[in-house]
């Protein structure tokens, strides 16, 4: 499955209204960390087993960012029934966000 791309106004059907957990990306093209994620967010995203997997370019969407306080970024949510069940800061090696999105 392909990255989801997410902004406030498609958040709604692809993750509040999703039937599986869904791991959202808040990042940034100026971060160095998030540039290091990125790929292995793109990997998980062609992975994903009973997950999706979305981005949110915080630059883009201010409206998101600041809905769910995203003071430092990269920053990984978890959904769960449209609603946060987890966060992890910063970048983190492939298999600790497979198994943070399947926590």
């Amino acid at each position: 499955m392909e990255v989801l791309h997410i902004n406030s106004e498609n958040f709604d059907e692809l993750v509040g209204k999703s039937d599986v957990p869904v791991l959202v990306d808040f990042w940034a093209p100026w971060c160095g960390p998030c540039k290091m994620l990125g790929p292995i967010i793109d990997e998980v995203a062609k992975e994903a087993d009973g997950f999706k997997v979305g981005k949110v370019n915080v630059d883009d969407d201010e409206e998101l960012a600041m809905k769910f306080r995203i003071a430092s970024i990269p920053c990984l949510i978890l959904f769960k029934d449209g609603v946060e069940a987890g966060r992890s800061l910063g970048a983190i090696p492939k298999e600790k966000v497979i198994a943070f999105a399947k926590s």
